[in-house]
């Protein structure tokens, strides 16, 4: 496989990902205007200036967001990024369609999907497995778009991608022939090596856990892809693939993980009948689940903060009926004391 050429300035970048950033976490702002939801009273509220965003990841010092947003009349979902107050929104990329993007630890660059060097090629759809846009390509850049360069370059579905928290490895997905399996490289794109390799199952959406050892994923079985509720579960597996367990039970769609900081807990979406999607935290160990969020509208791909304090969720909450529109909404969960 083909691997570009990479300037000197941003080589440097990649391999400084060894070195975790010296900025430790800030505690996360409760504005007034947060109102309590639940049994316990955890406080919402929204993040100002997002019109329409989805799968957000806060950055190492947790005092911003790296999403896929809709800003300003954009034709397609670009990568954005944005302070909690809503303050220092930029856009990351000038073309093609994005998706699925991640802040590098170091707190120096970010990487992420696009389709902008595949522009002539069918555009698919980011949402269905049936037609993942097949010229999406991996990049990384620094935090303001600029010095970007190519990761991938073989025009299949290549996405979903993240970084080890040590930054010594990048994890990603990439779909052949309608096969989704999970892939590492090295930090400067090197090194690209399948590590699971399940005829039976589709997986995806894969995050390392604390000890940048050990990967979070969500599986479906092939034989159920055109279900229009499909069951799913979550895994852990090494690294390397091996020992691949599954930690959730039922027939119900687990969805979405994302691990705590404690490295024993992880957030997932659960499906709940009869099309209500909610937050659920999950003790990895017992199995024990509990509910995060209660609302009617579709809340999903969670994410929480460096400390462990800060739930992101990207909610359909608030929006006009019949309009199927995300945003970004944070939760106070630091009294479930899920940090290191």
């Amino acid at each position: 496989m083909k691997i570009p050429a990479l300037p000197s300035l941003i080589l440097g970048l990649a391999l400084a990902s060894l070195g975790i950033s010296g900025h430790a976490p800030q505690a996360v702002r409760i504005p007034a205007e947060a109102v309590p939801e639940g049994p316990e009273g955890f406080r919402v509220w929204k993040v100002p200036n997002v019109t329409e965003g989805a799968e957000c990841y806060f950055s190492p010092d947790g005092q911003s967001l790296i999403y896929n947003g809709k800003e300003d009349g954009d034709p397609t979902h670009q990568v954005y990024t944005i302070r909690l107050d809503g303050t220092n929104r930029k856009r990351i990329n000038d073309r093609g369609a994005d998706a699925c993007s991640y802040w590098n630890p170091n707190g120096k660059g970010m990487i992420w999907t696009s389709t902008r060097d595949h522009l002539d090629m069918k555009p698919g759809n980011f949402s269905d497995v049936r037609d993942y846009p097949q010229g999406a390509e991996i990049y990384v850049s620094d935090l303001d778009g600029r010095n970007v360069v190519r990761m991938t370059d073989n025009k299949v579905y290549d996405a979903e991608v993240t970084y080890a928290p040590d930054g010594h490895k990048i994890l990603f997905g990439r779909q052949i022939e309608g096969r989704m399996d999970l892939w590492t490289m090295d930090p400067d794109g090197r090194n690209q090596k399948q590590i699971t390799f399940t005829p039976e199952w589709q997986e995806g959406g894969a995050l390392y856990m604390p000890d940048s050892k050990t990967i979070i994923t969500r599986a479906w079985k092939r034989s159920d892809e055109n279900l229009a509720s499909k069951p799913m579960h979550l895994f852990l597996l090494n690294e390397d693939g091996s020992n691949m367990r599954q930690v959730t039970k039922g027939e119900e769609t687990h969805w979405s993980p994302f691990p705590c900081p404690d490295g024993e807990h992880a957030v997932y979406v659960k499906l709940l009948p009869p099309r209500n999607f909610e937050i659920f935290l999950l003790d990895l160990k017992t199995g024990e689940e509990k509910r995060l969020t209660y609302n009617d509208g579709f809340d999903g791909f969670p994410s929480i903060s460096p400390d462990g304090k800060t739930l992101a969720v990207s909610s359909s909450r608030g929006a006009k009926p019949g309009v199927r529109m995300l945003s970004l909404f944070l939760m106070d969960i630091s009294s479930l004391g899920l940090g290191q």
